[in-house]
């Protein structure tokens, strides 16, 4: 056995060739993958990374799995994501702007050349309507979050290199939350989205006393009408509330039925 080999049952695993890429995005969930110093060298061991810009300058377009960080928002970002699509067996969207457009999707509620005008000016711009990938690829794994939560990537990861299934929770944070022990954030005045949102992060913003955004878009069967009422019995507004649904764009189906009443 080779040194750097990985054996699982017995078996010498093989290394995946991985590469990183970036559309339109703060880059955080790739800066998220190189923090928690303690388990990144058994993480990075399991790979092998052959481009990385936040991580390393070799740089090499042989590689089976890419992960794809951010939104697509104008027409060089389409081309690319497509050449991305034509390399990788497996191309995972990488966080919220991949998923679901992110932050990035706000700019969708105003009109284009209104927005292009009051952030660059004169100077001449592409941009357009931002999307998340599937609008234009085929994506075969979505990793949910703003930024991603590192130890989740580590586990899907590890599952994708052993050919396991890869499965998110269908339930809420709510019951992530509960089961941290926390107290209700509606309790303590807090907003939050945990109720009708995709657990999968341990209640990560809950447990350091911050309502929930929906990063991570709807748990399946959300229940958006119930997180209403729960809300106005607390003096919520409906303005409070659609600031959250829309934020990431992962309640987009959701944002009209609410404004329909």
């Amino acid at each position: 056995m080779k040194p750097e080999e990985r054996i699982y049952l017995g078996v010498a695993l093989a290394k995946p060739k991985v590469a990183f890429f970036e559309l339109s995005s703060c880059e955080g969930c790739q800066l998220q993958l190189l923090n928690k110093e303690a388990t990144l060298l058994d993480f990075l061991s399991l790979l092998e990374i052959v481009q990385f810009r936040e991580g390393m300058t070799e740089k090499s377009d042989d590689y089976s799995i890419a992960l794809v960080e951010g939104s697509v928002t104008r027409g060089d970002e389409i081309e690319r994501l497509k050449k991305i699509r034509q390399q990788a067996t497996t191309l995972v969207a990488l966080g919220s702007c991949a998923c679901f457009g992110g932050v990035n999707q706000l700019k969708n509620r105003f009109e284009l050349d209104w927005v292009k005008k009051e952030v660059y000016g004169e100077h001449p711009i592409d941009t357009r309507e931002v999307q998340p990938l599937s609008a234009y690829v085929d994506v075969d794994l979505e990793i949910y979050g703003c930024p991603i939560k590192k130890e989740e990537v580590e586990r899907i990861i590890h599952n994708l290199i052993l050919g396991k299934s890869v499965e998110h929770p269908c339930y809420p944070v709510c019951m992530e939350c509960k089961a941290n022990q926390n107290v209700c954030l509606f309790d303590l005045g807090e907003a939050c989205l945990g109720p009708i949102t995709r657990a999968g992060c341990d209640s990560w913003c809950p447990s350091n006393r911050r309502g929930c955004w929906g990063c991570r878009g709807p748990s399946e069967e959300a229940n958006v009408s119930q997180l209403l009422e729960i809300m106005k019995r607390y003096g919520f507004s409906e303005e409070t509330i659609l600031d959250r649904l829309e934020c990431f764009g992962g309640f987009s189906t959701y944002v009209e039925e609410v404004k329909k009443g």
